[in-house]
Order: C-alpha cells, then structure tokens, then sequence
C-alpha cells in the first residue's frame, strides 16, 4: 500500500535525523509534492508513525518529531517545573481560570471538606519551552486560598506558596492512568480530541495531617514518562506506594 511506503521512508528520514528532535516536518502538501501521493496517502503514512509514537500533531501547527519525553520522579516530593528544567527545557505557566467556587463531592472528598464548602480552583497550562506540556487543575480549601492572587499562582506552585503562607507540606499521594484528551484538554495541549493522555492526580498533605491540595494533570501521552525506583523483593514486604486498582477506583478527573 502507498502509505505504508510513505511511512517507511519518512521513518528512514526520521532515524537519520533529518528533522531534529522535536523538530517540525514539511506540510502535508509538500510531503505529497515530494514523493507524487495525494494528502489522503500522507495523512494515513502521518497517522501511522504517530500511532508509533514518532511523530505527533499539534493543531493548526503541523507535524512534529516526538522529542524525547520528560523524565519526571515518583517517590520524592518534586514539581513538573523542575522535571522540565533537569530535562535542559525552560518551563513557564499560565492561568487559564482562577475562581472561588463550591466544592463537588469528588474534591470535597479528598479535601475532607464538606460537600458545597468553598475551595480556590486554579487551571493552569504549564508550557515547554514556550509550547504546551500539560494542563493542571489545583483546588485548596478556601481559607488556604485566601491570601493568594492570580499572579502568585502564576508565579509560582502551590507547593511553593502553601509554605510561605505557614503551611508547611508533608507528603504527595499520586494515581496514574491512561485517558484520552477531553476537548478542553485537547485544545489546550495541542493535540487531537480523543488523543492518548496521561492522567495524573495529586493529593497532598500538611505536616499536620490535612489534606491541603488536590490537582489533576493532562499530559500529551509522548511528551513525559513517569519512572520509580523500587526496592529488591528481598528488602522489603512489598512495593512501597505501588498497587493496581481497578477501573472505578482510578477517577476520570
């Protein structure tokens, strides 16, 4: 079939590195030019390479070359932030909403807050470089949220402003899932609606034993992997922090 032959030689150009990582590829248009197919034959050979994880398409931008992803930690206390700047890339935030409203059940709970109690909400869109990486959404109890402006939450994370504010944070529980990309999500990230995403959700603790934060992430399924170090079976009981849950038990966020 055309695009499979398509696909195989943009793989070859790619292997060679003649796109750079991260870097841009030629339109559709010249890509057909170049090798006499029609748009219909690239867009397949494109689609086939991205469900490889090769390349990937942002809206209204193009196609690119999958950089490598972002490495980000599990088991130490850390923020995206500083993934991204280990990883050599310039991270930056921008808030997308910043409100008061009455907490849902679903952070109520978390929160061990009670249902209709009021919570900060805060979407923020964390970029790479300039261009997209993920998508949070953070609330705090009401009172903790309080001394807090739209421009200290883009200027800095939670972890860091709790503790200024005498908070002082203690410990994260994290869950992480496969999702595809809601249409807001998508849009923001740049990606197709419906795209791979990993979902990540974050429950985080004062050192009295509160639970102070809750956020949720979207990152574009290519762009961060998460690593943890375990421990020999010899050494321990079990798996620190680690265990499989079933579907409900995992929320859709």
């Amino acid at each position: 079939m055309r695009y499979l032959s398509l696909a195989d030689a943009l793989r070859s150009r790619l292997a060679a590195g003649a796109f750079g990582s991260g870097g841009a590829l030629p339109s559709e248009a010249t890509i057909g030019r170049e090798h006499g197919v029609s748009r219909v034959t690239v867009r397949r050979a494109l689609e086939v390479l991205r469900d490889e994880g090769v390349v990937a398409s942002r809206q209204g931008a193009g196609w690119f070359v999958t950089a490598d992803p972002v490495r980000q930690a599990l088991g130490r206390f850390t923020t995206v932030e500083a993934a991204l700047e280990a990883a050599g890339a310039v991270p930056g935030r921008r808030v997308l909403s910043f409100r008061y409203e009455a907490a849902d059940p679903e952070v109520a709970g978390p929160l061990a807050l009670g249902a209709g109690d009021e919570v900060l909400r805060v979407r923020r869109l964390t970029t790479a470089g300039g261009e997209p990486f993920g998508v949070v959404t953070v609330w705090v109890p009401g009172d903790l949220g309080a001394p807090l402006s739209r421009a200290d939450v883009e200027g800095a994370t939670f972890y860091d402003l709790l503790p200024r504010h005498g908070t002082p944070l203690a410990r994260s529980e994290v869950t992480i899932a496969a999702r595809a990309a809601e249409r807001a999500d998508a849009r923001a990230l740049g990606v197709r609606a419906g795209a791979p995403v990993l979902a990540c959700r974050r429950l985080t603790f004062a050192v009295d034993g509160r639970p102070v934060v809750l956020s949720e992430h979207r990152y574009a399924g290519e762009r961060t992997v998460f690593e943890v170090e375990l421990p020999h079976p010899t050494a321990a009981a079990g798996l620190p922090g680690v265990r499989p849950t079933t579907r409900n038990e995992v929320s859709d966020g």
